[in-house]
């Protein structure tokens, strides 16, 4: 017999929320890296919006604790990759140390190889998105006869960035903004598709209406 979907969501979230948890006793921010996590809902809604891409081959771009908040039997976890700078994670076999000031100087994942993608930088000027997007365009999957990038991308950055944004790599602010408790501004979530109605898809309940202020 199988269990009930609700029951299987339920036990993905059990995952998820212990994950996350040990990931942040683990590995407090540090300043000097710009390393700001998101609270326990956001990454709960990017869990449940990465294992509905259906994602096989996800590239962290600087998202340490979206990756390590992934139940580890989960495909987006089996066959993704950690991009990363800071070389604590080096020791696992799916991290691979990454530099956008050399955007393409990495070793271990091959080119056209990902199906998704997670993003968020250290920095939100437009010249290190530039070196992101060029990461993306070397690392994504392709529509065989359009070759237009068919990965799924999912960026985070200030709303003010969102003209750039659609250019550099076709992503539009979704419903769901995060929740980064150490930060002092607001980001957004940017997406290629159209995120799920039971993430990404709907607004935060963290983030209060900007409507009623």
């Amino acid at each position: 017999r199988h269990r009930p979907v609700e029951a299987r969501e339920g036990e993905l979230m059990s995952q998820q929320n212990s994950s996350s948890k040990r990931f942040w006793l683990r590995n407090p921010e540090k300043a000097d890296l710009n390393q700001y996590w998101y609270s326990e809902g956001t990454l709960q809604a990017l869990v449940q919006e990465l294992v509905m891409s259906g994602c096989q081959h996800v590239a962290f771009l600087s998202t340490p604790s979206v990756f390590f908040s992934l139940p580890e039997d989960t495909p987006p976890r089996l066959g993704s990759f950690l991009f990363d700078l800071d070389e604590k994670w080096s020791g696992l076999p799916a991290f691979v140390r990454y530099d956008f000031n050399d955007p393409t100087g990495f070793t271990g994942v091959d080119a056209g190889s990902c199906d998704g993608f997670v993003i968020d930088p250290p920095f939100i000027t437009q010249e290190v998105w530039e070196k992101y997007a060029e990461t993306v365009r070397h690392l994504a999957t392709r529509d065989p006869d359009t070759q237009k990038i068919s990965a799924k991308i999912v960026a985070s950055t200030i709303p003010e960035n969102a003209p750039f944004m659609e250019e550099l790599l076709g992503v539009r602010a979704c419903p769901f903004k995060p929740s980064i408790p150490h930060l002092v501004y607001q980001y957004c979530f940017y997406t290629n598709y159209q995120p799920s109605e039971q993430a990404l898809g709907c607004p935060n309940p963290e983030i209060p209406d900007e409507e009623e202020d």
